[in-house]
């Protein structure tokens, strides 16, 4: 892997989910649950902390299935307030388990969560060009509308920020900067240079 695009001091966890996940189009509704259930966690945080705490996450929300997820009860909630494997914070984990409930009535309305969550990108990753961190904006008029709906939805810890990162980590936008050679493998395409645009045409 040659420059990556948004890591700072090397770590060996953050180069892999950056070389492996992050910006690869997501259509499976359980990891787009996995990425629910973490970014909401990450509020206020880094993701290098949620990052090392995933696995407590896989064991402590039932490998991240939200049928199972919906059925916890006060006294699970309480169990999970003691698990030193996750954030140990009441608002999370009570809107993880609420988010649960919603995320099974989008999927009953939609068919999917998949379907209902790329309807906002049109169906295909929004591949983007931008040369620098600074140009990577925290959130935008899609997450807005997406947060907007998650909300009336019965969905917390959706803001338009957060739900951003979601798009991001899931592909429905491609921000990996050019010179990142993620960008390209996901399908960022330089544009051709007039010249070579002409070359081999006939008269």
């Amino acid at each position: 892997m040659g420059k990556r695009c948004w890591l700072g001091a090397p770590d060996p966890l953050m180069e892999a989910y950056h070389d492996t996940e992050w910006g690869v189009p997501e259509h499976d509704d359980r990891r787009h649950f996995e990425f629910m259930i973490l970014e909401g966690a990450q509020a206020g945080l880094s993701w290098k902390t949620i990052l090392r705490r995933r696995e407590g996450y896989r064991r402590a929300f039932a490998g991240f299935d939200p049928e199972k997820v919906a059925r916890f009860t006060p006294a699970k909630i309480e169990k999970l307030l003691a698990d030193p494997g996750i954030i140990r914070n009441r608002l999370k984990v009570n809107a993880a388990v609420g988010n649960a409930r919603a995320f099974l009535a989008v999927q009953k309305e939609f068919g999917s969560f998949d379907a209902f969550i790329w309807g906002f990108v049109g169906g295909a990753s929004m591949i983007h060009a931008r040369k620098t961190l600074a140009a990577i904006p925290a959130l935008t008029p899609e997450s807005e509308a997406l947060s907007r709906n998650l909300v009336r939805r019965g969905f917390r810890f959706v803001g338009p920020t957060i739900v951003y990162a979601h798009m991001q980590a899931c592909g429905l936008v491609n921000d990996h900067l050019v010179d990142c050679p993620r960008w390209a493998e996901l399908g960022g395409r330089r544009p051709r240079r007039a010249g070579r645009a002409r070359a081999g045409r006939t008269a």
